[in-house]
């Protein structure tokens, strides 16, 4: 599938499947639409992101239109797309030549096979006047979940201001404000969504949706003070390693079926690509070695902690159970676990199906706590190579021992959950 992003009065190339307007609205139902809302919102604030974060963002966006746009059930095996993307940007041929590794990127990401091009016309506004520059000295990632709260609280504990970013996802939009708002009421609190619109029924797709994530974050940076005067912006990205790594619990939950939207590779190669565009943004994950309990247990203000996890959500069918967390997926699994290891009364509000040990498919017999009951068994009988086998390669990740056990360690939470639910 050829898929074509360009701000509007850019010409598509004529080998274009599904077009996309690109930060505009569609003309045409066959045309596309994504990102309309960020420039006014940028613009508003009278911030002015540099031209390379601007294109660093277009083709982010533009991969989650693909993303979206590209059915899955057409392809030969039912999941692996063939995706030639084209992107508009304000200098194709700084982008053309890095675009091997963003492709490699991709592929490692959706599970895909992609093709990706740049063409001229890319977007780039005019700057407010006057240009604001923000105050604040570290950008974070506030997702809504739990690992991003603590991030963001660990940062205040220790003595900075960061601006926080957050992509907004139905139901999540009000308590991102509300611990923006609490843990940093003094920092910029960027809310937006890509508002991605296909001109085909959307593939409904989330591999890619960390993209734009740090396509707002990059964006963002560049618009500080400290930035503008040349220092380089740390975008902190907090992630359990357990979850970072995703290493699949059985043999069938490989590929993209296992996310890797802040795998260390994934990671590596994201930051290679800012560093050769000129971006001074460096990515780091805090938590990349230690477990969801281990992150809970070592915040640095337990206090406001305790105040706000019962508010985050962790869950992956979130949307799909009424907006309330089912408490059996993995996500869910691995923040109930958490609990347990940091030794607090958990205090979500409540869990769809809250008993796994009930017998049945809902619970007991779900395919996620089935798979996890698998991963702790095979560890625990087997050793760490049965269970880990080469999902962590040491020619992409150097050592990988450290990794190891953080995986091990955050298996170990889990099978303590199961444990207390009579599952295994």
């Amino acid at each position: 599938m050829r898929v074509s992003c360009a701000p509007a009065g850019t010409a598509f190339p004529t080998s274009t499947d599904i077009p996309f307007i690109l930060y505009g609205y569609k003309n045409t139902p066959n045309e596309g639409a994504i990102g309309a809302a960020i420039p006014p919102y940028f613009r508003g604030l009278k911030l002015q992101p540099s031209a390379r974060a601007w294109d660093f963002l277009s083709f982010a966006l533009s991969v989650v239109a693909a993303d979206e746009s590209c059915t899955r059930s057409t392809s030969p095996d039912g999941w692996t797309r063939q995706i030639d993307l084209t992107v508009a940007v304000v200098d194709p041929a700084f982008w053309n030549g890095v675009a091997p590794e963003l492709e490699q990127m991709l592929q490692f990401v959706t599970g895909d096979i992609w093709k990706v091009a740049f063409f001229g016309g890319g977007y780039l506004p005019a700057p407010p006047i006057p240009v604001q520059h923000r105050t604040e000295d570290i950008v974070c990632l506030l997702s809504g979940g739990m690992d991003s709260l603590i991030g963001a609280i660990d940062l205040v504990a220790q003595g900075h201001k960061p601006l926080l970013v957050s992509q907004v996802a139905k139901g999540d939009k009000k308590d991102q404000s509300r611990f923006a708002r609490t843990i940093s009421p003094q920092s910029l609190h960027i809310q937006l969504n890509h508002n991605a619109s296909p001109p085909i029924q959307s593939e409904r797709s989330q591999r890619a949706r960390s993209m734009v994530f740090f396509g707002l974050g990059v964006l963002s940076a560049t618009c500080l003070e400290a930035y503008a005067k040349g220092a380089t912006i740390d975008l902190i990205v907090p992630e359990n390693g357990f979850i970072s790594l995703n290493i699949p619990l059985t043999p069938m939950r490989v590929g993209s079926l296992s996310t890797r939207t802040t795998h260390p590779f994934y990671l590596g190669k994201l930051q290679s690509v800012l560093t050769a565009a000129g971006l001074n943004v460096q990515l780091q994950n805090p938590y990349q070695l230690k477990t969801k309990g281990e992150m809970l247990a070592g915040c640095a203000n337990q206090t406001l902690l305790k105040s706000l996890i019962g508010g985050t959500t962790s869950c992956g069918r979130y949307a799909r159970t009424g907006f309330t967390q089912c408490g059996r997926c993995v996500p869910c699994l691995v923040r109930r676990a958490s609990f347990l290891r940091w030794g607090v009364t958990d205090s979500t509000p409540s869990y769809k199906y809250d008993n796994l040990g009930l017998p049945g498919r809902k619970h007991m017999d779900f395919d996620d706590v089935r798979s996890a009951a698998y991963a702790v068994h095979l560890a625990d009988s087997r050793g760490r190579n049965a269970w880990i086998g080469g999902s962590l390669n040491s020619a992409q990740l150097g050592p990988t021992t450290d990794l190891e056990d953080t995986a091990l360690r955050g298996l170990a939470e889990l099978e303590t959950l199961l444990k207390a639910h009579g599952v295994i």
